[in-house]
């Protein structure tokens, strides 16, 4: 962990928030969530955040959105 970066938090609300709590949990990202109460993540590095900002990515676009974003930056390093 990165001594001056301060553990930032966060709340999570909405329907995809189980998702989001258990893979968080499997990246080892220190969060809780109980029932009818939002997902709360705390972040202590960039790295967590880096993690945190792709798994929210996965939960709330679209698959397709997703699939057709991977295709272009694969054009790209052709």
């Amino acid at each position: 962990m990165s001594s001056d970066f301060s553990p930032t938090y966060y709340t999570i609300e909405g329907d995809h928030r189980w998702q989001v709590y258990r893979r968080l949990c499997e990246l080892d990202i220190a969060c809780s969530c109980t029932a009818y109460q939002p997902l709360t993540v705390q972040i202590d590095s960039p790295i967590a955040f880096i993690q945190l900002w792709s798994v929210m990515r996965q939960a709330t676009i679209p698959r397709q959105t997703l699939a057709d974003s991977l295709e272009r930056c694969w054009k790209y390093r052709a």
